[in-house]
């Protein structure tokens, strides 16, 4: 296999990895996301920064790499997990789950939950990867925008789909076609994770909010709108409320975009750009509205009923955390196992019980509905078919774009 040295990062690159980690999505963790009434966060915490911090280029399609599969004579996975998002018992002492799959098939499950940023996980598996040797693990999972990478550089096994029958058959379609795994031939996703628009009911006077040209127009909320210091968030919110697909743009649809929230800087209509420290102002009123990610709305939402949430008629940005298996996984077989039965129906609403993100399981209402009717009729939980028709994501970029886009957000909001 080709190997490749890790590129040596941009400036631009290096102060969107620092911003993420100081404030952003990557400064969260799942374990720090408190569960609030009974309910879990959706906790969007270790999705890391959005530059490809220590990640080889992606020059070329990768070959997956095969390996000897050891399924058959060993029956066990190793499982590379991030921290709460799995399910444990009310004695935290089992995960059932898990427990019930290795019952069923004999096979048994070493847990891990080693994920706390992609950037630092993907420092621990690269030596081998690029190597070309067994990383110890048979199934992980990372976040969309590494996942790519790791893709593209042939370093996840393609999937056998004959292992697969109920992943196959119940993805939900707004999961079915990422640009980067197109037919979903190396991965699955976990959970996905909605940017969406937030607003503080009684400093809007009552007013709903629900469009970026909202944030950016009315004179009502001048002063009082954020939007975050992640560029694909904001950007890409933005583009949709252009009438532009994030999964296609050109350059000048970027700079565009970026023109657009500049505008709105210098009319000191944003107050400012921020990472998920927006939540405090927000719960104040001193933000009325803002560009936010799910995960806080719900944890806002327990504690202060004025806090509401919005998905624009133009659409909104969606990432997701996905499976793969590793180059020279020595199960593969029994980890496609594992990930065709979290598609299952019962066990997928079991998973999305207790973490409460996005389920990518479709038809999984009526099993979910059984265990919380509140969680059945979450559309942060599970997107009606509306919401789901209206998620985007936003496209894979080359090392030279992430460098200039960077540089360019980062002259926007002043980093």
């Amino acid at each position: 296999m080709e190997q490749y040295e890790p590129e040596r990062l941009s400036a631009p690159q290096l102060a969107a990895m620092r911003r993420s980690l100081r404030d952003g999505r990557g400064a969260l963790t799942r374990r720090s996301l408190l569960r609030a009434s009974g309910t879990a966060a959706l906790a969007l915490g270790g999705l890391g920064a959005l530059s490809a911090c220590g990640i080889p280029p992606a020059k070329r399609e990768g070959v997956a790499a095969a390996s000897d599969d050891h399924s058959a004579a060993e029956k066990q996975i190793n499982f590379s997990n991030w921290t709460e998002y799995m399910d444990v018992s009310e004695d935290e002492k089992s995960r059932p789950t898990l427990d019930a799959f290795t019952r069923r098939t004999g096979i048994k499950v070493k847990y891990t939950e080693d994920i706390n940023d992609n950037v630092e996980f993907f420092g621990k598996i690269k030596p081998q990867l690029a190597a070309g040797q067994d990383t110890g693990r048979d199934l992980v999972i990372v976040t969309d925008w590494l996942a790519a990478r790791i893709i593209r550089l042939g370093w996840a096994q393609k999937l056998d789909h004959a292992n697969l029958p109920h992943a196959f058959a119940n993805l939900s379609a707004q999961f079915r076609t990422p640009d980067w795994d197109p037919g979903r031939a190396y991965s699955y996703p976990w959970t996905g994770i909605p940017t969406v628009i937030a607003y503080n009911e009684k400093a809007t006077g009552g007013r709903k909010v629900d469009s970026v040209t909202q944030l950016l127009d009315d004179p009502r909320l001048k002063g009082k709108v954020s939007f975050l210091s992640e560029m694909r968030d904001s950007v890409g919110m933005t583009l949709l409320d252009m009438g532009k697909d994030p999964g296609s743009f050109t350059d000048a649809d970027f700079d565009a975009a970026v023109g657009r929230m500049q505008k709105g800087v210098d009319t000191k209509q944003i107050r400012r750009f921020t990472g998920n420290d927006y939540t405090a102002d927000l719960s104040k009123g001193d933000i009325a509205a803002c560009v936010a990610w799910a995960g806080d709305i719900i944890q806002l939402q327990a504690d202060n009923p004025a806090i509401k949430f919005s998905i624009p008629s133009a659409g909104y940005i969606t990432s997701s955390d996905n499976m793969l298996v590793p180059a020279k996984a020595r199960h593969k077989t029994n980890a496609e196992k594992l990930m065709d039965y979290y598609y299952e129906l019962p066990v997928a609403a079991q998973l999305a019980a207790y973490i409460n993100y996005v389920c990518p399981v479709d038809g999984v209402a009526g099993e979910l509905a059984k265990i919380d009717e509140s969680m059945a009729s979450n559309t942060l939980i599970l997107p009606d078919r509306a919401m789901a028709a209206k998620s985007r994501s936003f496209r894979s970029l080359s090392s030279e774009e992430e460098t200039a886009y960077e540089e360019k957000f980062a002259g926007l909001i002043g980093a």
